[in-house]
């Protein structure tokens, strides 16, 4: 009988994983836990994890086995890996695979070849209703699917439970020079990507072999995911079309490319709204992509993936990617694709598409770590509780649920705890970030601060922005604007005022604004809540993505904030 009281872990007969916080081993637990299950639940002393189908495929795939699981397992845990669980764990895992699409032999432009491991999975895999009218019979020993139907089969066949392993190649595209500057082009500082991004590519592209090539890097905020990019646009050597969040991020985009590869002014384009330029490296909004005049016209710009002759194609914050995304994915599996992102988190729960349709995790490195090597900014983060007066008290209460939410996050005894932050920070770079423009417009008069919209012109934002670099200004006032993709390397604080429910992602994303080093002792992450609310109920659930990446929460009493 497996008793070890002393360990950290209880691995429960359901597939939860129960870990204490304030043991020894926390740390290497969580960071071995973290890479085949999800977090659920992070209360102060025990954090619960679960072991999924989906958590379990992106473990096989970026080279975890089930040994390696089970005997890990073993060695944290209390008691025995409960027999259910190592059976579950070791049948789901060893599914990665058992399915392979492959280059068909006599047919190559029309067809690709379905591999099964044994004449077993091929009787049971061919059966499922949702592939089987995509399958057609080839030969007398043997099934195939059409090239053009690849993306829908992988995605219809993981719903069913079989993650097909891809290895059916890719189309080169148009051949592109891509070198790397030794000195950076807009300061003339050194420059080479560091270890970690180039560990990142090497899993990634696998040396060119039909396993790489697609699939997605997972790196928190400020950690060089653009870098990533590039030195995978380095070993491929070929046309690529970069999709980002917002036009501030395409340029952004074309900068850093300027900055830190030989190619020149003509080499390197932008396509959104105000401009539409194609070029051998094209970085275009999510926006322009899904634009259309009415719901019920055709997407006026999606041609843009298939027009060209794309041979890689780089998914900026791969987890929002948009449904007609998605969709043009699917029929443009022939390229390399690379998601790129802080977490996987969807709140449209389509994590099991970025894995069919851009490729499973290939790399993740936890925030803390790199926090440890002074990659990223050591973070502290708080949470700063304000009440409700007695008269708005009363008047919560007879509110319904859908607007209670509102009701807390717009609280305006916020206000006295915002500037007490602002002031303690006076000598730092602040960004005062939140949901509801018209609490962010009373904030930014009351502050005396610039205001960020999604109806700021994009020229303003860029003064803004610009000013805010170079310290002529030191508090910014952003909406939900400012969550992506914004590059601010001097913001050391991040005063969330308002937020999306429970939106993980959105909490991951806000702290990645200010995790870039720069100046002063670390950053500071607070978010101002209403005491006894449902928005202090959702912020737990934010909190829970920051707390699987090792950080915790100070609670503090907004009156003496």
């Amino acid at each position: 009988m497996h008793v070890k009281p002393d360990n950290p872990v209880i691995v429960q007969g359901d597939g939860k994983v129960l870990l204490e916080t304030k043991h020894a081993r926390y740390e290497s637990a969580r960071d071995f836990i973290a890479r085949f299950a999800e977090l659920e639940a992070s209360p102060e002393h025990l954090h619960t994890y679960r072991i999924s189908p989906l958590s379990l495929w992106n473990a096989a795939s970026s080279g975890m086995n089930k040994d390696e699981i089970i005997d890990g397992l073993r060695d944290l845990s209390k008691f025995d890996v409960p027999p259910a669980v190592r059976k579950s764990t070791e049948e789901t895992i060893e599914r990665y695979g058992l399915v392979k699409l492959v280059p068909h032999p006599d047919s190559p432009q029309d067809l690709l070849r379905v591999q099964f491991e044994t004449a077993y999975i091929a009787k049971m895999a061919s059966k499922e209703p949702c592939a089987k009218e995509i399958m057609v019979p080839d030969g007398r020993r043997h099934w195939a699917i059409p090239t053009g139907l690849r993306g829908l089969y992988k995605q219809r066949m993981l719903q069913a439970g079989w993650p097909i392993e891809d290895l059916a190649g890719f189309l080169p595209g148009a051949p592109l020079k891509v070198e790397l500057r030794d000195k950076m082009l807009g300061n003339g500082k050194p420059f080479a990507p560091r270890d970690y991004q180039v560990e990142a590519v090497d899993r990634w592209h696998m040396e060119g072999r039909p396993q790489g090539g697609h699939g997605t890097v997972v790196l928190p905020c400020g950690a060089g995911k653009t870098i990533v990019a590039i030195e995978a646009m380095k070993r491929c050597q070929t046309k690529t079309l970069v999709l980002a969040t917002n036009a501030a991020a395409v340029e952004q985009w074309v900068t850093e490319i300027k900055d830190k590869t030989h190619l020149k002014d003509g080499q390197v384009g932008a396509y959104m709204g105000s401009r539409k330029e194609i070029c051998p490296v094209t970085v275009a909004t999510y926006q322009i992509l899904t634009w259309r005049r009415s719901k019920k016209d055709d997407f006026a710009h999606l041609h843009l993936f298939s027009d060209e002759d794309w041979g890689l194609i780089i998914y900026d914050e791969v987890h929002l990617l948009p449904a007609p995304v998605f969709g043009a994915t699917a029929a443009l599996q022939g390229r390399r694709r690379l998601g790129l992102t802080a977490t996987l988190i969807r709140e449209d729960g389509r994590q099991g598409d970025v894995f069919s349709l851009v490729g499973p995790k290939r790399y993740d490195l936890p925030w803390q770590q790199l926090e440890r090597g002074g990659f990223i900014a050591e973070a502290t983060c708080y949470e700063v509780r304000v009440p409700f007066t007695p008269q708005q008290a009363a008047r919560y209460e007879r509110m319904g649920e859908q607007q209670k939410f509102k009701e807390a996050s717009v609280n305006r005894e916020k206000m006295r705890s915002i500037k007490a932050l602002v002031k303690k920070h006076k000598d730092d770079n602040i960004l005062v970030i939140g949901t509801y423009v018209e609490q962010l417009h009373e904030i930014s008069r009351a502050l005396r601060a610039p205001l960020i919209t999604g109806k700021t012109p994009h020229k303003r934002r860029v003064e803004l922005f610009a000013q805010f670099r170079s310290g002529e200004i030191n508090t910014l006032v952003v909406s939900k604007v400012a969550n992506f993709s914004i590059d601010l390397p001097d913001a050391n604080v991040a005063i969330q005022v308002s937020g999306t429910f429970g939106s993980r992602q959105e909490e991951a994303q806000r702290l990645g604004r200010i995790l870039r080093p720069g100046k002063g002792a670390g950053a500071f992450f607070y978010t101002v809540v209403t005491k006894d609310s449902k928005e202090q109920d959702f912020a737990m659930k934010r909190q829970l993505f920051l707390t699987e990446q090792g950080y915790r929460y100070f609670i503090e009493d907004g009156a003496a904030a």
